[in-house]
């Protein structure tokens, strides 16, 4: 188990749940990961935003945490999936939830300009 979930399970089940999915591109990442499983590359292509060295942190700690499982194939050239657990697929509603208030929140914001 990864220090900071540690230290989370002293506090609340809030906090070990910020401590699992908190992080750059997390809850990102187990949104697409609904859909099924997908490479890493293609996971890249979806977070154009976000760099491979961070893509691969927070995949190693989804994976750590038990979110996210990862198949490598072992052939060449590699390839791995990565795809939700049992676990990450509890984590729609929650997930599907905070995509519906991003999106209100983001119309009920003043028009750029």
């Amino acid at each position: 188990m990864r220090a900071p979930v540690e230290r989370a399970l002293e506090v609340c089940p809030v906090e070990v749940a910020v401590s699992v999915l908190g992080g750059t591109w997390k809850l990102t990442i187990v949104k697409h990961l609904q859909d099924g499983p997908w490479r890493f590359n293609e996971l890249r292509r979806l977070l154009p935003l976000a760099g491979r060295k961070t893509l691969t942190r927070q995949l190693r700690e989804l994976e750590e945490d038990g979110v996210v499982a990862r198949t490598d194939h072992e052939t060449v050239p590699p390839r791995v999936d990565y795809e939700l657990t049992a676990l990450g697929h509890d984590l729609a509603p929650v997930v599907e939830a905070m995509n519906r208030w991003g999106a209100d929140y983001a119309a009920a914001l003043p028009p750029r300009g």
